[in-house]
């Protein structure tokens, strides 16, 4: 029977206040030589139980990377938002779904963590359940930043403002956005710079229309500066899909089909409508020269 420490949440962002969360989990873990675990849910419970759509910042897939190679994670258990886990009792989902099924020896859950039917269950009732139980419990205290608790509310807005620098402050690490490289219209690579693009997933919400510097990490283990350009491409798209397309700087080679990880890093100006794919041409070169110097 393989025994767990597992932390509670849902980790949108996977941020600075989740980080003490996840530390705390991996150290109790490595302290009890069992298994470092996060438990969550494929989707906000709020969406489902109001039909509202809840734009997050990182995809199912993404939050799974960034638990496991920032915080070393070793499992996470994430299931989904279903019935059973909407009618579930707080204190049985401690017992039967923590203990019985998951074999958790210690839970951690932050400040403001609330679950079960109702959302019932409180930090105060967790900490006290374990207790009676014989499990190990840490609640961990909010996490501030220049007066301001860092939370996914907080940073989603900063996301949707295009402050990238200040959002990774928060983060504590750069935004990030994963997916599989798409065929586009073939504009950039034919006509200007070669590119690639990415699908936003779904429910996760776009960055600020406009243009960022950013890093890809490829398959291969290399990176590679980038600038990348959200929003409908008005000078060479008629359409009002949003695209993520990244021109890469001194790359060459086929990603088509291939997972690639986007990193933004800097927002460098709005998008624009160009009278010519020359005029695009010159100023994608002059945003590569800064992208190379912001890195430099």
């Amino acid at each position: 029977m393989k025994q767990r420490v597992i932390a509670l949440g849902f980790f949108d962002g996977v941020h600075l206040g989740h980080a003490a969360l996840l530390r705390r989990t991996v150290e109790e873990a490595k302290a009890r030589g069992c298994a470092s675990a996060v438990f969550t849910f494929d989707r906000v419970p709020k969406e489902v139980l109001t039909g509202i759509p809840c734009p997050l910042i990182n995809s199912p897939e993404d939050r799974k990377d960034l638990v496991r190679r920032l915080y070393g994670i070793d499992e996470v258990l994430m299931v989904p938002f279903d019935d059973e886990m909407r009618t579930t009792p707080w204190d049985q989902f401690v017992t039967d779904i923590m203990v019985a099924r998951y074999h958790a020896v210690h839970l951690v859950a932050g400040h403001d963590h609330h679950f079960g039917h109702m959302n019932a269950g409180s930090p105060e009732l967790l900490t006290a359940k374990c207790a009676e139980l014989g499990l190990g419990c840490d609640i961990i205290p909010k996490v501030e930043m220049g007066g301001i608790t860092v939370s996914s509310t907080y940073i989603r807005r900063l996301i949707t403002l295009g402050q990238m620098e200040r959002a990774g402050k928060y983060l504590g690490h750069p935004h990030t956005l994963s997916g599989v490289v798409r065929h586009g219209k073939s504009i950039g690579k034919a006509q200007l710079f070669p590119t690639i693009n990415l699908a936003l997933p779904p429910h996760v919400l776009a960055p600020s229309y406009g243009v960022y510097i950013t890093k890809a990490f490829l398959p291969n283990g290399t990176s590679c500066v980038g600038v990348t350009n959200v929003g409908t491409r008005p000078t060479v798209n008629s359409g009002s899909d949003v695209t993520v397309e990244t021109f890469l700087l001194d790359f060459n080679g086929n990603l088509y089909g291939l997972p690639v990880r986007l990193e933004f890093y800097k927002r460098l100006r709005d998008e624009m409508r160009f009278d010519s794919l020359d005029a695009l041409k010159a100023q994608i070169a002059s945003d590569a020269d800064i992208a190379r110097a912001y890195f430099a």
